[in-house]
């Protein structure tokens, strides 16, 4: 399907691109819909050394939660007089470490989700919700962007915990530095370090940043450019260590709207899905010691009728 370059797109009342009703008034997959059997195919023909590389961190891994989310708590049950087990997980938030958002999870503005869902119908009728990409299973092409090497790192060209925006010149000069060219459907990983970062500070660190009110990270830039860009290179998802893909806090002033909030944008208005705290250090250093920044990527989020997220069960292979 050959997509309108961002600024041709249709606008909605607000005057804001949009790709609702692209894929039908009834879509629920967003651009999810450009994963194709033949786009599978030509990714299955990068698997060439057999090296696979888990993309999820242990579902306790944030600790304490963020935003506001609660610990899981997991329970072995002993049956059969100690000749068998069983598992309780109690109290789990599907966003609480790797994952996916599914595009129920932000609307575009108020009781107005992608493809002009709205409130009710997300609840009630399971629009936008994480079983549609369930049922598809999310396959194909993954290119990696480290640009914790191309900014230099923690301490060198930049602080993962601090509010420091990566802008779209920083993006493409990084593509172009690990020798990326995109392909329609493909998935962007965005290694910045900061997941890596995180698991090593002290707990008074990851204390501070469990509270909103301190929060800071590293994320994409909140521009119009960043989003044009995603979609005229016609990204489907786009996954990063990051806790929330952009860079945080957000910027909620009225004049800043819809790109103050990138999740608007991303997932209400343009229907591309968002990964964050995805573990990419191991797979970064991988491709920096064979020079190859393109993988089969595998994933299967839960499938869970009416879900607004899911781990991201995430595989890498190269």
């Amino acid at each position: 399907m050959t997509l309108p370059p961002y600024d041709e797109l249709p606008r909605g009342p607000d005057g804001v691109p949009s790709a609702w009703g692209l894929f039908g008034d009834a879509d629920s997959m967003g651009m999810m819909n450009l994963q194709t059997p033949e786009g599978v195919q030509r990714a299955a023909r990068l698997i060439q050394r057999g090296a696979v590389f888990p993309l999820d961190v242990a579902i306790d891994a944030i600790d304490p939660p963020m935003f506001g989310r609660g610990t899981a708590r997991h329970e072995t049950t002993v049956d059969l007089e100690g000749a068998g087990l069983d598992d309780h997980l109690d109290h789990f938030f599907s966003h609480g470490a790797s994952h996916w958002d599914a595009l129920g999870h932000i609307a575009f503005r108020q009781d107005r989700f992608y493809n002009g869902a709205t409130l009710r119908e997300v609840l009630s009728e399971q629009r936008n919700t994480i079983d549609h990409w369930a049922r598809l299973g999310i396959v194909g092409r993954a290119v990696v962007l480290d640009l914790e090497a191309f900014l230099g790192g923690a301490g060198v060209g930049f602080d993962p915990g601090s509010s420091r925006a990566i802008t779209t010149e920083e993006l493409d000069g990084c593509r172009e530095a690990c020798g990326i060219t995109f392909e329609s459907g493909d998935i962007v990983l965005l290694h910045t370090g900061f997941l890596a970062w995180y698991l090593e500070q002290a707990i008074e660190v990851r204390t501070r940043f469990a509270d909103e009110r301190q929060f800071q990270a590293v994320g994409l830039a909140h521009e119009e450019a960043v989003v044009r860009y995603l979609w005229n290179n016609q990204v489907r998802g786009v996954a990063s260590d990051c806790p929330a893909l952009e860079v945080w806090p957000p910027d909620w002033s009225a004049g800043a709207w819809p790109f103050g909030f990138l999740h608007q944008m991303l997932l209400g208005q343009l229907g591309l899905a968002i990964g964050e705290l995805w573990s990419l250090s191991a797979l970064a250093d991988d491709c920096r010691g064979d020079g190859r920044y393109e993988v089969f990527l595998t994933s299967a989020p839960m499938n869970m009728p009416g879900g607004i997220g899911s781990p991201a069960h995430a595989i890498a292979i190269k």
